[in-house]
């Protein structure tokens, strides 16, 4: 068996957000506070364009990516992320992946819904 290789270097500074729960009118929000200093990593990140769509007179763009970082522990399902370069706020879609159950790598899936009437 092979060990798993990175295939970029971890280039792209990203900010982790992680959710604090609050309960609004008997509904539980998920709210994310400024990023702290040292919650930086860095990470590889790939986009593959956006997917276009047109639903009741809005449209929308989902953008998609897949992020590889080294693995923290921190990073869970109901987190996002933001990119430091220019502040854009994507939310971890799944569970991320824990490579061969190592603790040395970590893969996962981001996506942003953007979009305007």
């Amino acid at each position: 068996m092979q060990a798993y290789r990175q295939k970029s270097p971890y280039t792209t500074a990203l900010y982790l957000l992680v959710p604090e729960h609050q309960s609004v009118k008997g509904v539980k929000k998920k709210v994310y506070q400024e990023p702290a200093k040292d919650m930086i990593f860095f990470a590889s990140f790939k986009t593959f364009g956006g997917t276009e769509s047109t639903t009741n007179s809005a449209y929308t763009v989902i953008d998609t990516a897949i992020v590889e970082t080294w693995y923290r522990p921190d990073i869970k399902s109901d987190c996002a992320i933001m990119r430091a370069c220019d502040g854009a706020v994507y939310e971890v879609i799944g569970e991320p992946e824990n490579i061969d159950m190592r603790n040395q790598v970590l893969k996962f899936k981001v996506r942003r819904v953007k979009g305007g009437a």
